[in-house]
């Protein structure tokens, strides 16, 4: 069924309705703010086991409950008040899961922040954003802090301080900052997205839908939270749909394929790096017993799709979401999740092309309101009419599904045309020896930009025999002109491409 078919009977994301669901009656902001949602479950069924970790330690929601309240009086105890700002830079686990979450339910805005950040990455963050107390894992991590910011207070996850009065928990409205996260920097210095507990309610219930999401599901996550993937879909998801997951705090082959195979878990998000390991495994068979596995962060390439499907009969829900939006397009669950596309909106969720460049445009609940202290920049990210400028290029297949096939920064104009690389890096992915690759542009005297390539190989192919593979897959002016193969391509950690890098 097309977008086409639905906007007939109603709103193109009515597809990710369960059948017999009336579109008018969906409700992606059922509770006063997120945590509010998150604690009617625990306290339906208050010896549901909602969070665990791969150490055997587990939580009911009763506990849940009284561990962030615990928690909250603690932050309280530091001199913390409603609308303070505390950076948040751990491993997953459940402490800092636990520490997050009182944070929200007490009023304070989080600032996740990536537990690979150095010195002056974290000084940028404590510049921008100024928060009065930061937790965190790691020494050195916390010295720099310090440094960052004279006085600053610094706790580890465990929040290891004296109990204080707890105060009051879950009174924020749908319209209080819950989180400023940053862009991955990617393209530039990150800016601040300041997320509201309306925008975060309304992502997670967004695929909760979608993904029938529900109490009796088990996620396996293995991923961090500091990003929105892990945290502001997997751990909210799930509590949101008052169902359960089990936190690691790395991605570990041979653990998530035992997990499969004993059914300790239904459903497994990843990012595509993850899903090439998985599927060179002679083990990638214990996939098709998980109900549900989700793949975002990065591209996932239809080959790698179509690999994993052959090797294990699974087939992977790709979707797309950003920073400043968490969840916007998926796959639908039932009906055809088509590889290369990253599906159709997500309840909510208004999408449309730039007549003009192709770019993606969004508006939504899930949708920010803006970045923290950046009028221009704030300007420049909305249209007049309130769409958001997600600066990706993308185009509908015949089905209507989305397609994305470059940043609106990374288009490479050479000669004149336009070339588009996810479209060049498909092609030099279809070649057996190509382990992933990306393409960018490069200043050339003659072509204006050079298309480039870089391609991480198995080591038994060359950038000439590359260069020749896709001669008879691409028009002229989209071949490579060069193609270095390297050992690694350089990466952020979910695994998505740096190309500033690159260039």
């Amino acid at each position: 069924m097309t977008v086409a078919d639905h906007d007939r009977s109603g709103p193109a994301w009515a597809v990710h309705l369960p059948a017999g669901t009336n579109p008018d009656g969906v409700d992606l902001a059922p509770a006063a703010n997120l945590t509010a949602r998150m604690a009617e479950h625990w306290r339906r069924e208050p010896g549901r086991v909602v969070l665990a970790d791969v150490g055997g330690r587990s939580l009911t929601g009763a506990e849940l409950d009284e561990r962030t309240a615990a928690a909250a009086g603690r932050f309280a105890g530091q001199g913390l008040v409603a609308g303070d700002r505390v950076l948040v830079s751990c491993d997953a686990s459940v402490d800092v899961a636990i520490a997050h979450l009182a944070a929200l339910r007490m009023g304070l805005v989080v600032l996740p922040a990536n537990t690979a950040y150095r010195a002056d990455e974290l000084a940028h963050l404590v510049g921008d954003a100024d928060p009065v107390l930061a937790v965190v894992d790691d020494r050195e991590r916390a010295g720099w802090l310090q440094q960052a910011k004279a006085g600053l207070a610094v706790l580890g996850p465990d929040l290891a301080v004296p109990d204080h009065a707890v105060p009051a928990l879950d009174a924020t409205t749908l319209t209080s900052p819950g989180l400023i996260g940053y862009t991955s920097g990617t393209t530039g210095r990150p800016k601040g997205a300041v997320l509201s507990h309306g925008n975060l309610l309304a992502s997670a219930e967004a695929v909760r839908l979608a993904w029938r999401w529900t109490a009796e599901d088990r996620l396996w996550l293995c991923l961090p939270l500091f990003h929105m993937h892990g945290l502001g879909v997997g751990l909210h998801g799930t509590l949101v749909a008052g169902a359960s997951a089990l936190i690691s705090p790395k991605f570990e082959l041979d653990a998530v394929l035992d997990m499969a195979e004993a059914g300790r878990a239904t459903m497994f998000f990843g990012v595509p790096t993850m899903y090439t390991r998985l599927a060179a495994s002679p083990r990638v068979d214990a996939l098709a017993r998980l109900r549900l596995l989700v793949s975002g962060s990065a591209p996932l390439p239809a080959e790698l799709h179509h690999a994993l499907e052959r090797a294990s009969g699974a087939k992977v829900l790709e979707r797309y979401g950003m920073t400043e939006t968490i969840m916007l397009v998926s796959n639908p669950y039932d009906g055809e999740r088509r590889p290369g596309t990253v599906g159709l909106p997500l309840p909510g969720v208004e999408v449309r092309l730039d007549p003009s460049s192709d770019e993606v445009l969004v508006k939504g609940p899930n949708v920010f309101a803006g970045y923290l202290g950046r009028p221009e920049a704030n300007a420049e990210a909305f249209t007049e009419d309130g769409f958001f400028h997600t600066g990706d290029v993308g185009r509908y297949d015949e089905a209507g599904y989305l397609q994305l096939v470059a940043r609106m920064k990374e288009l490479i104009i050479s000669g004149g045309y336009n070339v588009y690389p996810r479209e060049v890096e498909d092609a030099l992915r279809g070649h057996p020896a190509v382990i992933d690759a990306a393409v960018v542009g490069v200043p050339d005297p003659e072509w204006g930009e050079a298309v480039t390539a870089f391609c991480e190989t198995d080591g038994s192919v060359s950038g000439e025999t590359l260069v020749a593979f896709v001669g008879d897959r691409l028009a002229r002016y989209k071949r490579p002109k060069r193609v270095h193969v390297v050992d690694t391509l350089p990466r952020n950690a979910l695994g998505k491409v740096v190309k500033s890098d690159l260039r």
